[in-house]
């Protein structure tokens, strides 16, 4: 009898999935040790990596920076394919720094113009806050606060949220201790605190759209220390993400990769179960079969899952199969559910607004938006809520006439629900209500009008259900770990020792316990477990 070639099946060509099978291909396949096979259950390959264009212009619609370049791999191949300089205008975000609007207009609801040394020690303090919390100075020293005392003040077992806001009040009472609480004027119904509350929000409801949290109070204190940044500049890439993913697929057969493919669920064996097929496993069969919503199936000897955190939270709280929810049969062990449970996953959106061609301003100013509290008696109701979250709208670079605002939690959910007439109508009322005003006529003379959108809707592809992972109050880092755990996993069930091992690996951004949340954490995951297949038949001195 010839023996079958092992069959090693990775679920998703995302970032995770395609730097597996490029490892494992040219590492393995090339030496005759096995066959790769990548299904997708999309009709394209890059996950939540999507290159495209909008009005003339590159941009990103999934991820869009490399977070440091200093020993990033995406970085190293965006290098080694070219893919830094491009002649086509593209998403180049030039107007920021570490994910900061560089020299912006700020400008508070009903149209008042902050001036920056309102604005600065508040971006200062919150700024010397996060890096606190993740670790980058031993306390937190500028912003008016005596490190000692709010050191001694702090209680390490708290959420992000709570640690932050504790620190703007300590920083009003301290300011208000050396009675620095000087009034301002030509802010209408805006008083010193009134603004600083809401400059500080601004940086807050940034925060969210890096860490994906709906809330900061969500967000674990602890984990943020133990997330791992690369050191030096966080670039776009000219010729977009997508160059990365084709990059990375460009290496494997046509056949490799099949589109369309989605897995409804994946029979296991967790336990060695003798005369089924007359030996443990033996012979020609497959210990794992992938079923698929469009009624065919595959067996494999190894699968490389790698689809979202928010597709695996899906399967395990959905116990109806027939809406064709990513299962496991038998399900994953309670561990494994415990902690996809109790990690966290949240949705990020981009909206891009093409300004109207008569809008007469040569460039738009990078602008940030100040907004007041849901309750406060000024709040203009021409602004819908969803908006009041947002932070900035800027130019995707210097001149062009697209620009972009981010959105999170609730707020970008509901923009996946609204029209197109009526996110241009209610973007072109409260973006004019902030610039179109007597007190900065010498900022901007005209309404603002937009006459196209683009937006993102993560939340709501069944694909990915989200954006991408954080870690919640309630969970840590062994979670990701658990996570990421291979099964069967022999330490947790005794009985699996005549199992076929390394029947189901776990990769992706969110099993990735310092890179979390990033491409780089999703490239860093399928290169783990191509290694370790890789070094279970020997190919490879890892």
């Amino acid at each position: 009898m010839v023996l079958k070639k092992p069959r090693i099946v990775i679920i998703g060509a995302g970032m995770a999935g395609l730097t597996a099978a490029n490892k494992l291909y040219k590492s393995g396949v090339k030496k005759g040790a096995f066959e790769v096979c990548v299904v997708e259950g999309g009709n394209r390959i890059g996950g939540r990596i999507i290159t495209s264009e909008f009005a003339g212009d590159r941009i990103e619609m999934g991820a869009t920076w490399i977070h440091g370049i200093e020993g990033s791999p995406i970085h190293k191949i965006a290098q080694e394919i070219n893919s830094l300089e491009s002649e086509q205008p593209w998403e180049c975000m030039d107007g920021f720094s570490d994910g900061y609007v560089l020299n912006p207009i700020t400008i508070a609801e009903n149209g008042y113009v902050i001036n920056p040394s309102l604005v600065d020690p508040i971006s200062n303090l919150f700024n010397n806050l996060m890096d606190f919390a993740q670790g980058k100075r031993k306390s937190i020293l500028g912003g008016g606060i005596e490190a000692d005392s709010y050191d001694r003040n702090w209680k390490e077992n708290e959420n992000v949220g709570s640690f932050l806001r504790k620190g703007l009040e300590f920083y009003w009472k301290m300011e208000s201790s050396r009675n620095k609480r000087e009034e301002i004027s030509g802010c209408g119904e805006w008083n010193r605190k009134l603004l600083e509350e809401s400059i500080f929000a601004m940086y807050e409801n940034t925060q969210r759209t890096f860490t994906a949290a709906n809330n900061l109070h969500n967000l674990d204190y602890l984990a943020e220390s133990q997330y791992v940044m690369f050191p030096g500049e966080e670039i776009t890439i000219a010729k977009g993400y997508s160059s990365i993913i084709e990059s990375l697929a460009s290496v494997l057969p046509h056949g490799v990769i099949q589109l369309g493919k989605k897995v409804n669920s994946i029979e296991w064996q967790p336990e060695c179960v003798m005369g089924l097929r007359g030996k443990k496993h033996g012979g020609s069969s497959r210990p794992i079969k992938i079923h698929f919503l469009d009624g065919t199936s595959m067996t494999a000897d190894h699968v490389i899952v790698t689809v979202s955190l928010g597709v695996l939270k899906a399967g395990i709280f959905n116990n109806n199969n027939d809406l064709g929810m990513f299962k496991f049969n038998p399900p994953l062990p309670n561990y494994k559910i415990e902690a996809i449970s109790r990690l966290g996953y949240g949705v990020v959106n981009k909206l891009f607004l093409k300004l109207s061609p008569d809008f007469d301003l040569e460039r738009f100013p990078f602008l940030q938006m100040l907004f007041h509290k849901s309750d406060h008696q000024m709040t203009n109701p021409k602004i819908p809520w969803w908006i009041r979250k947002t932070n900035s709208l800027s130019p995707i670079y210097e001149t062009s006439k697209v620009l972009l605002s981010w959105f999170a939690g609730e707020e970008a959910l509901e923009l996946e629900t609204l029209r197109d007439e009526v996110i241009l109508n209610e973007a072109s009322t409260t973006i004019s209500s902030f610039l179109q005003n007597e007190k900065h006529n010498e900022v901007i003379k005209s309404s603002v009008k937009f006459d196209k959108i683009l937006k993102t809707r993560w939340g709501s592809d069944p694909l990915f259900m989200g954006s991408y992972s954080y870690i919640a109050v309630g969970s840590s880092i062994a979670d990701i770990d658990s996570l990421a755990e291979p099964l069967p996993n022999t330490m947790v069930f005794e009985s699996t020792s005549g199992s076929p091992p390394l029947q189901i690996l776990f990769a992706g951004e969110a099993t990735h316990r310092t890179h979390y949340s990033t491409t780089h954490g999703a490239y860093f995951s399928g290169l783990r477990e191509a290694n370790r297949l890789l070094q279970h038949y020997h190919c490879i001195d890892v």
